[in-house]
């Protein structure tokens, strides 16, 4: 399976029409973005290109290929534009040999994990830092911010392909981080 991840867009028409193209290109079957889709938050600079009506109006165009889940910026007003349901606080993917779960951040992060089985992946944003790695029995993936990246990091996404995540720079397509899941 191969599936494409954004996360913390913050209402960004660029970084939104920037990570379609790449959605396009990538024959990824699913979309999967990880909540604070349309509001930039009271903590946050307004993003480059911010037009809220219109990320909702591309990210529309694809809404039968998105699983997504609510971030902490996120609102039951903004589910009115969306045509994909985007209110759900965490959603589960099942793979082969595991399952990703898959959150924003906010209510279930690597300080307050879920129950999770020895293999899983935790899969969550929030916090704008690419992440890909394995901490103890569970694996732990964030790929960033498209929008506002943090920690010195570019803006990023990221790509589960066969079995291997990985965090990739928005701009030139640079491998930020990466991990082998269940080899």
């Amino acid at each position: 399976m191969k599936l494409m991840f954004a996360s913390d867009i913050h209402g960004s028409l660029p970084a939104t029409e920037q990570v379609l193209s790449l959605f396009a290109q990538s024959r990824a079957q699913w979309l999967v973005i990880l909540g604070d889709v349309l509001n930039h938050g009271p903590r946050n600079a307004l993003p480059e290109g911010y037009a809220p009506a219109q990320v909702a109006e591309k990210l529309n165009t694809v809404a039968g290929r998105i699983i997504a889940v609510r971030g902490n910026c996120d609102s039951e007003v903004d589910q009115m534009l969306l045509h994909f349901p985007m209110t759900a606080p965490w959603q589960q993917v099942l793979l082969e040999k595991c399952r990703l779960f898959l959150t924003h951040g906010h209510l279930f992060s690597p300080d307050n994990l879920p129950a999770l089985a020895a293999g899983d992946v935790l899969v969550y944003g929030h916090t704008h830092i690419p992440v890909a790695e394995k901490r103890g029995e569970i694996y732990h993936f964030n790929p960033g911010s498209v929008s506002i990246p943090k920690g010195g990091y570019p803006a990023s996404y990221g790509m589960l392909d066969e079995n291997t995540l990985s965090v990739i720079a928005l701009n030139d397509q640079q491998v930020i981080a990466q991990v082998t899941i269940n080899p």
